[in-house]
């Protein structure tokens, strides 16, 4: 089965902000998103977009979680996430429990998620980031089972 996908190319950091932020408001408790791309194109950007969606209080700051791998944030929905960039071990990933922070209820967004060889739920959205020569943005978001 295919899965639906939706392309959008984005200029500047803050329109990616507000698309993501738009885009966090058809997000339910229990949504996990695997936003995958090269350093820079834009994955920590669109989790600070899903933040305002979520409308987790302006006075926190969202950012990487490169080193303590997972970042919670308070909102509307809750918002767990996390950076598997600096892990290199199956041990190190599994330690993280990312199924529980799924199950409590809030999104998890996973950065470098492809980095993991483990099954990620039937229903888990993909965003795929990458840095086009002219420096805008494209998304490649797929909805369904791949």
């Amino acid at each position: 089965m295919n899965a639906d996908v939706v392309e959008k190319t984005l200029r500047t950091a803050a329109e990616m902000e507000r698309f993501a932020a738009r885009f966090a408001q058809s997000l339910q408790p229990g949504s996990v998103l695997l936003l995958n791309g090269e350093l820079g194109s834009g994955k920590t950007t669109f989790v600070r977009g899903l933040a305002k969606g979520l409308e987790v209080p302006e006075e926190v700051i969202v950012h990487s979680p490169s080193f303590t791998l997972v970042n919670e944030y308070p909102g509307k929905i809750p918002l767990f996430h996390v950076d598997l960039y600096r892990l290199d071990h199956r041990g190190e990933i599994e330690e993280l429990d990312l199924d529980g922070y799924a199950a409590r209820g809030g999104v998890l967004a996973v950065e470098w998620a492809d980095r993991v060889l483990r099954p990620w739920p039937p229903e888990a959205v993909r965003i795929d980031f990458k840095i086009l020569p002219s420096l805008e943005r494209r998304i490649l978001i797929s909805f369904g089972p791949r």
